[in-house]
C-alpha cells in the first residue's frame, strides 16, 4: 500500500496553503495498492517535533476504502485533533522546521466509533484489525 500527495512529495516542503498560514486545507492524497479486504481506512496525521508531546493535526476512520482524497474533503468520521476540533488543522509549529507524518492504515472493519473520538480511542478500536499501513512525511516552517 503507498500514500502520495500531488502537493508535495516524501520529505520535501509541504506548501503554505495546507498550514495555518495559507488555507488550512487538507492537501490531496493518493491510496494506491490498498489490500483486497479492506473495509475502511484511517487516517492519522501528526508532528513529533511539537514542543512536549507528539501533536495530532488529523484523525479521521471508517474512510470509504478509495484512492483519493480530494483536498479540503470532510472524509469518514473525523476524531478530535490536538487543536481541540474535529477534523484537519494544518502545520502551524511555533519555531524551526517541523516533519508532519500523514499515515493511513487499511482495516478489516468499520471502526464504529462516535465523532470525536481520541487517537487512543481510535487505535484500540482498529487494533487487531490492520492489513497494511503507509506512510508520507512532509516538512513546514513558518514564514
Amino acid at each position: 500500500m503507498t500514500i502520495r500527495s500531488s502537493a508535495f512529495t516524501e520529505n520535501q516542503a509541504i506548501p503554505k496553503k495546507y498550514s495555518c498560514d495559507g488555507e488550512n486545507v487538507s492537501p490531496p492524497l493518493e491510496l494506491k495498492e490498498l489490500p483486497r479486504n479492506t473495509e475502511s481506512l484511517v487516517l492519522i496525521c501528526d508532528d513529533p517535533d511539537a514542543p512536549g508531546k507528539t501533536f495530532l493535526h488529523w484523525l479521521a476512520y471508517d474512510i470509504e476504502p478509495t484512492g483519493s482524497i480530494a483536498e479540503g474533503q470532510s472524509i469518514g468520521t473525523e476524531g478530535k485533533n490536538d487543536f481541540g476540533k474535529n477534523g484537519y488543522g494544518g502545520p502551524c509549529p511555533p519555531g524551526g522546521t517541523h516533519r508532519y507524518y500523514f499515515r493511513v492504515y487499511a482495516v478489516d472493519t468499520k471502526l464504529g466509533i462516535k465523532p470525536g473520538a481520541s487517537r487512543a480511542d481510535v487505535e484500540s478500536a482498529m487494533s487487531g484489525h490492520v492489513l497494511d499501513q503507509a506512510e508520507l512525511m512532509g516538512r513546514y516552517a513558518r514564514q
